[in-house]
């Protein structure tokens, strides 16, 4: 028969005989009110948060909302402008489709060299960045002036 070490275990023992609750300290009480005053406290702060909160959501929800309406104002009195602008980011989406196809081609196949090379990067950023960003600034314009799509 082989000794075995005997080791701590990992479970304590639990004592599940039935004793009557402890009395709770004398001194309890006096802190009681000094908590609930606190929990009043913080319910108030959450009050007054959700108050606030409600109402940056409503000035935010108000500016949107006007927003749209003089959009759709705008799309109201330049109907045939509207529609322009529908055809051209239409078109414009096209060129960015082609354009973002060389981009990837162009990463694609210097990889490397991007991840290795300042200079090629900068070049990279430098050729592909302004051009893109601005490309997206003038979607999004057309976009947001086009009118409903021709059926």
């Amino acid at each position: 028969m082989q000794d075995r070490p005997t080791h701590p275990s990992l479970f304590p023992a639990v004592d599940v005989t039935a004793t009557p609750p402890a009395a709770p300290p004398a001194h309890a009480d006096r802190f009681e009110p000094e908590q609930l005053r606190l929990l009043r406290d913080l319910v108030s702060a959450q009050d007054r948060q959700n108050e606030l909160i409600e109402e940056l959501v409503g000035l935010l929800g108000a500016s949107n909302r006007q927003r749209s309406q003089e959009l759709n104002q705008w799309k109201s009195a330049n109907p045939d402008l509207a529609q322009k602008c529908r055809q051209a980011a239409e078109s414009l989406s096209r060129v960015q489709t082609s354009f973002l196809e060389s981009l990837t081609d162009e990463v694609n196949d210097h990889a490397d060299a991007l991840a290795d090379g300042e200079f090629f990067l900068g070049e990279f950023v430098d050729r592909f960045g302004p051009r893109l960003a601005h490309l997206n600034g003038v979607l999004q314009v057309l976009a947001q002036l086009s009118g409903p799509a021709q059926q």
